[in-house]
């Protein structure tokens, strides 16, 4: 069950003294209630923010939330455990005491007004969505995300959605319901793949699209890492499902799997190229190389090739691993009928040689800020933005790539989208659960 926690803002903003701590976070009603009826709500309106997942990406997403509008606040928070919760809490308030010295302000820290809105347990989200939020980050495990957004749009909120936004193919069918939901609310659904909203990026998918390297015929992407988030080993007190989230990357109900979990964005930029199409079929290799082998590192690959092969002929090549003392790589590579395009977005690297060689000249931006910009700008504006479908889809991509990995089967667009693997068949509690088991090619089963 959901239970109510207490903050103690004066401990968590020790930077302050005790009466403006209590200034900052006793100003509830600075904002007026917001109401969406009209074209442009104004910025004088609070838009109320709910959070449900505080780890790492919850924080930053909050943060960016709150800059992203003169009227947003954080109203409500939610997560299975009271640490995750009360560091969010305590990372977003030191960021906005920072604005408000760098800015000779006190109007930052009024922006954090969750007060007794504090709530741990599995079906936190609940609590959340009842305590008049406006605006749901949902930046849960990706296990979660599907009925976390049917939620959310059920209760006629706004949302911004965590990449992938599923584990399986059940999840992401329900979540194109939910976002065919939403657009008939006129409700936002802004999604995770923050690549979209890079200006550098942006410009060169423009570029490919208007024929700059002729008739696209192959693709390659990686995502190369040395690591992924330290795993905690168990502790005597966890219960199985504890121990499971705590360390929910290396569990593929949870996580996905880092293909799609942390990979996707990459393989986001072929589903971007091919302009949301969808392949025929993909074929794949992967496993488990160099992962240590202890209960905390799951049943999670370290590396993954995956090969999708498009109607057109076109055909899209993409790696990615989690190999200690590697090289990093996050690059695309697009060949075409007249030239060649290499976008390598961590250096900045934009060009395309061939017939007509061009070099990116667009800005960079923090493309996860400006998906909040987005974000609240269409709410302000009553122009929904909705970014369901191709959300879905480039998460359906790495699903895809993983069960053809994970099976050893050559797996058809069809097959992926209509699988009656759930990944989460029996509903999450803290307690007993099951540990899932390491993939097998040739003997786990396509379902």
């Amino acid at each position: 069950m959901s239970e109510r926690i207490s903050m103690d803002p004066n401990r968590l903003m020790s930077r302050r003294s005790f009466t403006a701590a209590s200034a900052a976070i006793g100003a509830a009603a600075i904002f007026a209630r917001p109401s969406f009826g009209s074209a442009s709500t104004g910025v004088d309106q609070a838009l109320k923010v709910g959070v449900v997942g505080c780890g790492g990406r919850g924080t930053g997403a909050v943060i960016q939330a709150l800059k992203a509008d003169p009227g947003s606040v954080l109203w409500a928070m939610g997560d299975v455990f009271e640490d995750k919760l009360k560091g969010c809490l305590h990372y977003v308030t030191e960021a906005m005491l920072d604005l408000d010295d760098e800015q000779g302000t006190d109007s930052w820290s009024k922006k954090i007004q969750v007060e007794e809105r504090a709530f741990t347990g599995i079906d936190a989200i609940h609590k959340v969505l009842a305590s008049g939020v406006d605006v749901m980050i949902l930046t849960t495990p990706p296990g979660f995300r599907p009925e976390h957004l049917r939620a959310s749009i059920d209760a006629g909120k706004h949302v911004f959605c965590e990449k992938p936004v599923a584990v399986d193919a059940p999840g992401v069918r329900s979540v194109l319901e939910s976002a065919r939901i939403a657009k008939e609310k006129n409700l936002s659904v802004m999604s995770g793949f923050c690549w979209r909203y890079q200006d550098q990026v942006k410009e060169t998918f423009e570029k490919l699209h208007s024929g700059g390297i002729g008739d696209l015929h192959t693709i390659q992407t990686t995502y190369n890492t040395t690591g992924w988030v330290a795993p905690n080993p168990r502790k005597t007190d966890w219960s199985d499902a504890e121990f499971q989230l705590r360390n929910w990357q290396y569990f593929t109900p949870l996580s996905a799997d880092h293909v799609a979990e942390q990979a996707v964005h990459a393989i986001d930029w072929i589903a971007w190229a091919m302009k949301d199409k969808p392949p025929v079929r993909c074929f794949a290799v992967g496993g488990r190389q160099t992962r240590e082998e202890r209960p905390e590192t799951g049943n999670v690959w370290d590396h993954f090739s995956i090969i999708y092969e498009y109607p057109s002929g076109v055909r899209a090549y993409h790696m990615c691993r989690h190999w200690p003392n590697t090289p990093s790589d996050n690059s695309a590579y697009f060949l075409g009928s007249s030239g060649s395009c290499t976008m390598q977005p961590w250096n900045g690297t934009h060009m395309i040689e061939g017939e007509s060689p061009w070099k990116g000249t667009a800005k960079s931006n923090d493309m996860y800020q400006r998906e909040h910009d987005v974000l609240f700008k269409a709410i302000r504006d009553a122009r929904p933005v909705n970014d369901g479908e191709f959300m879905s889809h480039s998460s359906l991509l790495a699903i895809m790539g993983r069960m053809a990995a994970y099976t050893g089967q050559v797996v058809t667009w069809d097959q992926a989208m209509n699988s009656q693997e759930n990944l989460n068949e029996k509903p999450w509690s803290m307690g007993k659960r099951a540990t899932p088991q390491l993939p097998m090619p040739g003997k786990s089963k396509l379902i």
